[in-house]
C-alpha cells in the first residue's frame, strides 16, 4: 500500500470534525495520515481530542502576530515542521492570506455550513435562518485567496424546519460534515479529485453525494 498523504488538520474549537476524521482515520483504508493539528486557541477541545488520540499539536495565536500575513507565515511553518502537504480547515475561524495558498497550492479544503456562494461567512447559519430559505447545506471546497470561495469539491444540503434554531440546523448539518469530511479527505489523500480550472473532477470510483 501507498504511503499516506500526510495533513494537518486546522481548528478553532470542539473539533468534532476533527474527531470525525481521527475516528476514519483508523481505518487501513483511508487515504490520509493526520501528521498534526493546529489551534488559532489554546484552549480549543480539539487539542485535547488530538492529544488523546497521540497526535502531535501545535498552537499559533492569532494574538501573537501582529498582522495576518505574520499569522498565516506562522501556520505554514508549523505545518511544514509536522510534514503536512496539505491542510483541512475542519472548523478554522481565520483567514488564511495567499501565502498558504502558495504553500499548499490545491490542497487546503474547507468545510463550510451552508450551499455557497450563498451565505458566505461567518454566521452562515444565522444568515439562512433570517432569510427564511428552507434549504441550506453543507459544502466542502478548495480554498483561494477569497473568502468561501474556490472550487467546489461536493455539497449536500440541509434542510430548514418550521422551530428551527441555530443549534438544531448545526445539529444537523454537522451530521453531514461528519460523514461528508472524511470521504472527500480519503479520496484527496489517494489523488482522486483533481482542480481543472475552476472546477473539480472527481474519479467516480471515490464521488460522493452532492446536490
Amino acid at each position: 500500500m501507498p504511503p499516506k498523504l500526510p495533513i494537518a488538520v486546522l481548528i478553532s474549537g470542539s473539533g468534532s470534525n476533527l474527531q470525525a476524521l481521527i475516528d476514519a482515520s483508523a481505518s487501513d483504508s483511508f487515504g490520509c495520515s493526520i501528521a498534526g493539528v493546529i489551534s488559532d486557541r489554546p484552549e480549543a477541545f480539539g487539542l485535547d481530542r488530538a492529544k488523546q488520540a497521540g497526535i502531535p499539536t501545535r498552537t499559533i495565536a492569532w494574538g501573537d502576530f501582529d498582522s495576518r500575513e505574520a499569522f498565516t507565515e506562522g501556520v505554514v511553518i508549523a505545518a511544514r515542521e509536522l510534514g503536512a502537504e496539505a491542510l483541512i480547515l475542519a472548523g478554522f475561524m481565520r483567514i488564511l492570506t495567499a501565502s498558504a495558498i502558495a504553500a499548499f497550492p490545491n490542497a487546503i479544503i474547507n468545510v463550510h455550513p451552508a450551499l455557497l456562494p450563498a451565505f458566505p461567512g461567518a454566521h452562515a447559519i444565522e444568515q439562512a435562518l433570517e432569510a427564511g430559505v428552507t434549504e441550506t447545506g453543507v459544502t466542502i471546497h478548495f480554498v483561494d485567496e477569497l473568502v468561501d470561495h474556490g472550487p467546489i469539491i461536493t455539497q449536500h444540503p440541509v434542510p430548514i424546519l418550521a422551530g428551527d434554531t441555530p443549534e438544531t440546523v448545526r445539529e444537523r448539518i454537522q451530521r453531514v460534515e461528519h460523514e461528508l469530511l472524511p470521504q472527500v479527505v480519503s479520496a484527496f489523500g489517494f489523488g482522486s479529485i483533481a482542480v481543472d480550472g475552476d472546477t473539480v473532477a472527481w474519479d467516480h470510483r471515490f464521488e460522493v453525494a452532492s446536490s
